[in-house]
């Protein structure tokens, strides 16, 4: 299964709730945080909408 690890690089505060809601969507509540997520179109989705909250670092296929 792909997988991509996405850090987040930027904060939360003073962002609309919904950029923070979907933050913690990702399992990142702090920066410089990382996770490996599954490889779907709707991590991709969640990526896309907070594009200067969070990098894709790696993807492993």
């Amino acid at each position: 299964m792909a997988t991509i690890v996405v850090k987040q690089v930027g904060s939360p505060i003073r962002r609309p709730a919904i950029q923070r809601e979907t933050l913690k969507g990702l399992g990142l509540n702090k920066m410089h945080r990382t996770r490996e997520l599954e490889d779907t179109p709707a991590v991709r989705g969640m990526v896309a909408k907070i594009p200067h909250l969070v990098e894709i670092i790696e993807e492993r296929g």
